[in-house]
């Protein structure tokens, strides 16, 4: 068993009511450290707030709005609700972000709500958890120009280009990998190696994208265990330096006691 924290867990979604208590004792018994549970939109961040109180020093709590949720964004209405979960202990803003590849949300408007969080990150200094799918360019400007505002952030599950990856990393962002990084598709172990040791995180994504061999079945944050021995593999070292290399990184960035 080797230590991790999952920094990336949507373990208030509905998939995890049945057994959600069974969930993080598993986590608990293969490593987990700890969970950063994700409040991708205002509700799930009441959802998440909660879970954080039901289970302190061990699930943490972000809120944001998603860009597939970016349609609806009312700035005056929103901010102030991140801002009240921030004063609650939420760790980071976020999910926001851009998704140019489902387009579920205007893009302008998806621009809209991503900058507003990165202005409201920069006012109460915290971090952001940023989703990024075919917007590299604007992903990439907008995480570039909140730097200078000293804005620091995580873009999770990646798997984009290594420039995008160089450009976030050259401004002191960190890179989370998933159990993508698992499948039999995966091909860019160079992405692994890119990311120096000290901007390194894993996540689970869960309910979301299993890592082999579970590829199919509902994720959770146990499963962690198998991604950090792959992004161990790739990079030529041992899952224990691994494992305390991205909990070390986990606690620094979203500031865990």
């Amino acid at each position: 068993m080797h230590p991790f924290i999952d920094s990336h867990a949507h373990l208030a979604d509905p998939a995890f009511d049945a057994d959600r208590n069974e969930v993080i004792a598993r986590a608990r018994a293969t490593g987990a450290c700890a969970i950063v549970c994700i409040g991708e939109s205002l509700a799930a961040a009441d959802r998440a707030e909660q879970l954080a109180a039901s289970h302190p020093q061990f699930v943490y709590f972000t809120a944001g709005v998603h860009p597939h949720d970016a349609g609806g964004f009312n700035p005056a209405r929103d901010l102030a609700r991140i801002a009240q979960h921030v004063v609650a202990g939420a760790r980071a803003i976020g999910e926001c972000g851009l998704d140019y590849h489902y387009d579920n949300a205007p893009r302008a408007q998806q621009r809209v709500a991503f900058e507003a969080q990165l202005t409201l990150a920069a006012e109460l200094h915290r971090p952001v958890v940023v989703h990024t799918r075919d917007a590299e360019d604007d992903n990439g400007a907008l995480v570039v120009s909140s730097a200078k505002e000293h804005v620091v952030g995580v873009l999770h599950c990646f798997t984009g280009s290594h420039a995008l990856a160089e450009r976030a990393l050259d401004v002191g962002w960190f890179i989370s990998f998933s159990g993508i990084v698992t499948f039999k598709r995966w091909v860019d172990d160079e992405l692994l190696r890119l990311v120096p040791d000290d901007r390194l995180l894993v996540e689970s994504d869960s309910p979301y994208l299993a890592p082999i061999p579970h590829r199919g079945k509902r994720n959770e944050p146990a499963w962690v265990a198998l991604t950090v021995a792959r992004l161990a593999a790739a990079r030529g070292a041992s899952v224990d330096v691994v494992g305390r290399l991205v909990t070390e990184n986990a606690r620094r960035l979203f500031d865990l006691s």
